[in-house]
Formats: structure tokens, C-alpha cells, sequence
């Protein structure tokens, strides 16, 4: 089923959903679901399933120079998705990326889900390589996730890279999008940020996941600014309890996010990680209470592949 689908469905009612890593190449799937399987008593709809894209390792040869080699570490978002809905009867939203790939990988990737009955996808530009300063596509890839979008609704409407190819059936994938209530660090402003959301609405996003913020106010401003614009589709608020004390300022370089002080005193005074989980948990907890107030569709938690902190949030809520 479609993510809008499971919202109209709702009622109104505010729902419990997350998002998880693939396992790091090599692990065991069953690892994976020891950290899903206390979480499904919260009867999530769907579950987010990342996708991470190529990093680069240098290996030293024989005769003194390096070699480059492109390595993937959580591979799987494809097969995690359909093992999730097979063994949980569950939907899943795999991310769909551009980074590391091309317009024709990206194809055979959106057929195979079709394929899997996977009816839901979010699509994001990704993260540079680490090497990189800035986002470089794949050769005969997209610089967008708006160009991405567009490759999606397209196969919806049954058009294919190949012109020539007769016949074909169109995908039928809901489609959802990134936005950020303190702006994408690499937009120049609000403004122009809120403007390019718009334009991927307009080319055919279903609904929005918002960057992980723990000041809901901003959560509030930013359902404003872009109703004000005219983006009119659902926008689901992205939370993460903190489990950490070094989360304090690991989370600001990361994500480019800013933590209220209260928060930020109250961690920098626990003793240790336990007491910090402790208050990230109960900030947690005020902020979804507060956001079901407003009438979110949907609570979406960063499980970050740890289920313990959410569990304990969603004991309070669901």
C-alpha cells in the first residue's frame, strides 16, 4: 500500500513509523531483526529502509603505489525491503539515491521493486563522497533528486529509457522527498530551499520526511512557510531520541541541525551515556506528544539501526 494511502486510511490518527540501516556487509539479517521485532507491537504501516552509497578505500600494491576501489558497506536496500515484507507484512519505503548511480542502474533498481511489490520510494540526492567538496553524479547519472523524480514518474506513466521499447506498463510508485526545517546547509537560503521542495512536488513528490530536529518550532515554521508556498502535501516530522553524550555535537556536524539548550545543558550535565538516553528519551517524548497535537500524520523515528530509546518512546505514545 502507498504511504498516502495508509494515511488517508488513518482517520486522522497519528502514526508510529521508523527507519533503519541495512546491515553492515557481511552481518546477519537475523541481527537486523532483533532490532525491528520490538518495535512491531507499535503496528508501524511501513518502515524506512536507507540506502548509503559507494565510499572509496586505497589499497596499497605490490609495488608502492595506491589503488582507488569504490566500496559499498550496507549494501541490500532492495533485498532488506522485500525480506521486511515478506517476513513482517509490512510496506517498505526503500531511499532511492543518485549518488553512484546512472539513469540505467536506476531503472533496473525501480523495476525490480516494481517487481517485489514495493509501492513506495524516497527519493533523495545523497551525500558526496568523503574525498569529495561537492556532489558529483555518476557518469550518465542524475545531479538532482528533482531529475530522479522525474525518471520515477516517468516509468509511472510507463516511459522507459529505451523510446524504441513498445508495450510497456507503467510503475505505480508513491513517491517521497526530503525537506529541511533549518534548511539544507548547502541551500543559500530558506526561501530558494522551500522553492526547490515546491518544484519537486510539482513534478510529481507525494509527501515530505523532514531532517531530524529536536526545536518542534521549527518544525511548526516550516509546515507554515511551505503551506504559504503552496506545498500542500503531507509533511511527516523526523525525529531521533539522543543516546549519547558525543551526540551533542556529532549530530550538528552530521546533519547540520542546531539542539535547543535545554536539551544541550541537560545532556552535558548526565554522568554518563545511560543518564543522556535518559533525557533524550523524555525530550523525545515531549516533542511527539506535542506534534500529535498538531496533527501530524505520522511520528517517523531515526532508529539510527538501534531500537532500544524508540521502543521506550513509543511505550509512552502508541
Amino acid at each position: 500500500m502507498k504511504v498516502t494511502d495508509h494515511f488517508k486510511n488513518a482517520n486522522g490518527k497519528t502514526l508510529f513509523t521508523f527507519e533503519i540501516l541495512p546491515p553492515l556487509k557481511g552481518e546477519n539479517l537475523h541481527t537486523l531483526y532483533s532490532h525491528i521485532d520490538p518495535l512491531m507491537e507499535f503496528n508501524p504501516p511501513f518502515i524506512d529502509v536507507t540506502y548509503h552509497r559507494e565510499e572509496y578505500i586505497y589499497k596499497q600494491r605490490e609495488n608502492g603505489l595506491l589503488e582507488k576501489r569504490s566500496t559499498r558497506k550496507r549494501p541490500g536496500t532492495v533485498g532488506i525491503c522485500a525480506a521486511l515484507q515478506s517476513h513482517y507484512k509490512v510496506d517498505t519505503v526503500p531511499h532511492l539515491i543518485c549518488g553512484g548511480f546512472n539513469k540505467e542502474e536506476t531503472e533496473n533498481a525501480l523495476i525490480d521493486l516494481h517487481f517485489l511489490g514495493i509501492d513506495n520510494v524516497l527519493v533523495l540526492r545523497g551525500d558526496c563522497v568523503k574525498s569529495e567538496a561537492r556532489f558529483v553524479p555518476e557518469p550518465g547519472g542524475h545531479n538532482y533528486a528533482s531529475e530522479l523524480i522525474e525518471q520515477v514518474v516517468g516509468m509511472n506513466n510507463g516511459v522507459y529509457l529505451d523510446d524504441e521499447q513498445a508495450n510497456t506498463n507503467g510503475t505505480d510508485f508513491c513517491i517521497g522527498v526530503a525537506g529541511y526545517p533549518e534548511k539544507h546547509f548547502e541551500a543559500p537560503n530558506m526561501r530558494m530551499d522551500l522553492r526547490w521542495l515546491k518544484r519537486k512536488v510539482e513534478l510529481g513528490a507525494d509527501y515530505i520526511v523532514t531532517q531530524m530536529f529536536f526545536d518542534n518550532q521549527k518544525y511548526f515554521d516550516f509546515v507554515k512557510l511551505c503551506r504559504q508556498e503552496g506545498i500542500e502535501v503531507p509533511i511527516i516530522p523526523g525525529l531521533k531520541p539522543l543516546t549519547t553524550k558525543t551526540q551533542l555535537s556529532l549530530l550538528p556536524s552530521l546533519f547540520h541541525i542546531d539542539l535547543p539548550c535545554e536539551l544541550a545543558e541537560a545532556v552535558e550535565a548526565c554522568a554518563d551515556n545511560k543518564a543522556a538516553a535518559e533525557v533524550g528519551v523524555e525530550w523525545a517524548i515531549k516533542q511527539s506528544k506535542e506534534l500529535m497535537e498538531f496533527g501530524v500524520p505520522c511520528l517517523h523515528y531515526y532508529s539510527m539501526g538501534k531500537s532500544g530509546s524508540v521502543r521506550k518512546v513509543a511505550e509512552a505514545l502508541f
